[in-house]
């Protein structure tokens, strides 16, 4: 290392000491940004890496038919002949626990084989999970157990057939934490599902067939051959791969939020930097301009404050990807209720690194354009006092400026792996940028134009301060402004995703729900309802179809055209359907006119969902369902907007009354009990009279959906608050590093006679101002934003929350105050000459 580099390096070393406190601030910037990013990439990797990892444990099996009817003959013929391994009907049902009375809506999955070939059945005795076939008994879900006191022993009743209890289950594969408190799953042998005479007309039912194959077998292509010919008899083929792929494009939608609000944070690790090297450079132009007197080069000079900045985005990258390191390990546990396995976390260098990288890239990268000027420094700025610095060139700034851009786009690119957000968050930022910036210059010339003169000493010296030489107002309104807005929209995006997901009750609405309802049995569960003095809130017929032919043409033939531009649900679908007068609280008519009864003479007038819309479907077009066997031809007459977030029946057809009394239904009836014990009772009366219906008590689902919500707004608020101490951090090193500029104009005004009691009315009246300006305009700012947001993205409407308003605008505008104050206490404390000897 030659003499000079030495030089360059000890230069940077004494003049980092020297200014410690303000490039610690500056620092912290950068550690929060890059913890942020790197906790949150390092889960996004470990968790696709279990996901890959334990693809075949999940299914359980290398790849599964399935289909939501019986076989089709055709069906049947391409399953045999692949020689399944193992199968399963399975149902949701009621079942019943004789030692206690107690009753669960549960899933009923009915094996045979050795199922599952990977991962294994968890259960207490472990022994339960190889004998349950041959024994003839059922393994009950762990939590279902502890909930109604059942050990090992007692039976259970599914339908017809009592089981002796085998074992607790405490996990197989398939299933994830939130679906089995929804619907715990119980496990029997499948010779005894026809005993159970649970699986009548109307059942929601799934037929299974599992299977595995050699390592070399290759499963894409195959899955290419079979899968059409496996949909054109409305059935499906599932290899583990696509499942695994199907699991990382769920998950990739909680990270995606999560690395948004990380790239937050890191957006206002790099404001925190600009603005403090800004500030930092222009005190530092002077001891440039001495130094190029006393013959250093542009370069070295540039150089010293080069290597300053990028060690210090090293050691702040360093830093941060550690503690980023240490903060993922929470992610498991956060969202452990979301996966179908354990995630197991594995530590390497790479994302220690990226870290590091991203330190040094973006300090320097942020840092250029302030740090520019030290390249065009002249030494006569040692005696020339100017308002104006030596500028950089403009092609200079042009390029700092471009690349900038870019690395904030090809950054929000990695991150949300989508050109269209990308450019969208790139484009936000820079329009927020320019509006602060030009609402502070805007205010700078008015202040100019309609100086108040006849103000007060204290005032009008305050307001003299946002536009004389060397202000810093432009700078801290946008740095505050920014700041500021990312936060505010970080709060109002987190009430459009909670509202998002709101659930709400009222004593008035339904909250048990009774399935598979047979026509026959209908009167007799409204009388057990009606008896118990409970209301029947609706009674809705509900008739199983699907669509035959579409505008002229079949469904077969359109599943085969290429071209086509509806869905294949659309045309597999089993739509199960209703008939009524009316529209539901849940419905807003879109187009068309609501048809109430059917006319014996015209065609009938259906009602499609807006969603079914979307695939072309259009008022008037012809449609003809085959319902059970008989073709119904009907015309589309309306197009409604469901809300399909309400917990009550939702339909994507609705037919008038009198269209399908004659049709084979079943019926889905609610009610409302005022509390556990009534809603205990109904359902154990009626399970033990009709063991083929399912209930669903809502006062559960209501607990489970808030429980779950509870952790996504952990997560959610987690996030913001984190960003929100970024900003703050931020704010407070941007204000603070103006202290040493403000320190000489206090020192001044009390040579020349201030008081500090004036001092501190000038001092407290200027941040008051650039406080209240910057957060005001960045709220504002952000309410346009986040309105965007809802409308364009999450397609919802936007009722903005007080909380920016009512809390962030005074508190930050009073942080500002605060950190303002701080700055002139050497000042107020000591005597002039001997703050000017400290701070030369």
């Amino acid at each position: 290392m030659s003499k000079n580099t030495i030089w360059l390096f000890k230069m940077a070393w004494k003049d980092a000491k020297a200014s410690k406190v303000r490039l610690l601030l500056f620092m912290a910037s950068i550690i929060l940004g890059i913890a942020a990013v790197v906790s949150i990439q390092l889960f996004s990797t470990n968790l696709k890496d279990n996901i890959k990892l334990q693809s075949k444990a999940l299914m359980g099996a290398d790849y599964n038919i399935n289909s939501r009817q019986e076989p089709t003959e055709r069906a049947q013929a391409i399953i045999d002949s692949l020689q399944p391994e193992a199968r399963e009907i399975n149902f949701v049902s009621m079942i019943a626990f004789p030692k206690n009375g107690g009753t669960k809506l549960a899933k009923v999955r009915g094996l045979e084989g050795d199922f599952p070939f990977y991962g294994t059945i968890d259960t207490q005795p472990t022994s339960a999970a190889t004998t349950y076939q041959e024994l003839g008994g059922a393994l009950v879900d762990a939590t279902l157990m502890l909930q109604f006191d059942v050990k090992a022993g007692d039976s259970i009743k599914v339908g017809n057939v009592t089981l002796p209890v085998l074992g607790t289950l405490k996990a197989i594969p398939g299933s994830t934490a939130i679906s089995t408190s929804v619907a715990p799953p119980i496990i029997i042998p499948y010779r005894f599902l026809e005993k159970t005479e649970l699986l009548q007309f109307g059942s929601r039912k799934e037929y299974q067939f599992f299977y595995t194959t050699s390592e070399n077998f290759d499963l894409e292509q195959f899955e290419k051959v079979i899968d059409p010919q496996l949909k054109a008899e409305k059935a499906d083929l599932d290899t583990h791969t696509s499942t695994s792929q199907r699991l990382g494009q769920r998950y990739d939608n909680v990270g995606k939020f999560l690395n948004l609000a990380a790239f937050v944070a890191l957006l206002l690790g790099c404001i925190g930097i600009a603005s403090s090297v800004h500030i930092y450079i222009k005190e530092k132009l002077k001891s440039i301009a001495v130094l190029k007197c006393m013959g250093a080069s542009r370069l070295q000079s540039f150089l010293i404050f080069l290597i300053q900045i990028a060690g210090i985005g090293v050691i702040g990258g360093l830093v941060g990807a550690l503690i980023g390191v240490g903060v993922q390990e929470l992610f498991p546990y956060l969202l452990k209720d979301f996966l179908p396995f354990s995630v197991e976390i594995s530590i390497s260098a790479q994302p220690i690194l990226i870290g590091v990288f991203l330190g040094l890239f973006m300090s320097v990268l942020f840092a250029l354009l302030p740090l520019l000027r030290t390249w065009y420094v002249s030494p006569l700025e040692v005696l020339r006092v100017n308002e104006k610095e030596s500028p950089e060139p403009l092609k200079v700034r042009i390029f700092v400026i471009a690349a900038v851009l870019l690395f904030l786009f090809m950054f929000s690119y990695w991150l949300l792996r989508d050109i269209g957000y990308a450019l969208g968050f790139m484009l936000a930022t820079l329009i927020a940028f320019a509006a602060l910036a030009g609402v502070a210059l805007l205010c700078i010339k008015g202040l100019k134009k309609y100086f108040p003169q006849r103000w007060g000493f204290t005032a009008r010296q305050s307001l003299l301060n946002l536009f004389r030489p060397n202000n810093q107002t432009v700078v801290l309104v946008v740095a505050i402004g920014l700041g500021t807005c990312l936060i505010s929209t970080l709060y109002f995006t987190k009430d459009i995703l909670l509202a998002k997901t709101e659930v709400g009750q009222s004593s008035e609405s339904a909250n048990i729900i009774i399935l598979d309802v047979q026509s026959d049995q209908q009167d007799a569960i409204e009388e057990r309802i009606t008896t118990k003095g409970l209301p029947i809130v609706n009674s809705i017929p509900i008739v199983t179809m699907r669509i035959h032919k579409i505008k002229g043409r079949l469904a077969n033939d359109l599943r085969q055209d290429s071209t086509k531009q509806m869905r294949n649900w659309v045309l597999n679908h089993e739509f199960r359907s209703t008939y009524r007068d009316t529209m539901t609280s849940s419905e807003e008519l879109l187009e068309g006119e609501w048809t109430s009864h059917a006319k014996t003479k015209d065609p009938i007038l259906v009602s499609i969902s807006d969603n079914l819309a979307e695939d072309g479907i259009s008022i008037g077009d012809a449609i003809t369902f085959n319902v059970q066997g008989v073709l119904m031809e009907t015309k589309v007459g309306s197009i409604r907007k469901v809300d399909w977030r309400q917990l009550q029946p939702n339909f994507n057809i609705v037919f008038p009354a009198g269209a399908l009394e004659q049709a084979p239904q079943f019926r889905v009836i609610s009610t409302n009990a005022k509390d556990a014990s009534t809603s205990a009772a109904l359902q154990r009366d009626l399970v033990a009279e009709f063991p083929n219906v399912s209930i669903i008590d809502l006062r559960q689902v209501y607990t489970i959906i808030e429980d779950i919500l509870d952790k996504v707004s952990w997560v959610i608020n987690f996030m913001a608050f984190f960003s929100i101490v970024t900003g703050i951090i931020v704010l407070i090193g941007s204000v603070r590093t103006s202290k040493y500029q403000r320190i000489k104009e206090s020192v001044l005004l009390r040579t020349l006679g201030a008081k500090n009691a004036q001092i501190l009315k000038i001092t407290a009246l200027e941040y008051l101002f650039l406080g209240l300006l910057g957060s005001l305009v960045g709220i504002i700012l952000a309410l346009l934003s986040s309105l965007c947001l809802a409308l364009l993205l999450f397609n919802e409407p936007f009722t903005p929350s007080l909380i920016p308003f009512l809390v962030f605008l005074p508190g930050i505008t009073l942080l500002v105050l605060g950190i303002g104050l701080s700055n002139i206490q050497t000042v107020l404390r000591s005597s002039p000459l001997e703050v000017l000897r400290r701070e030369g």
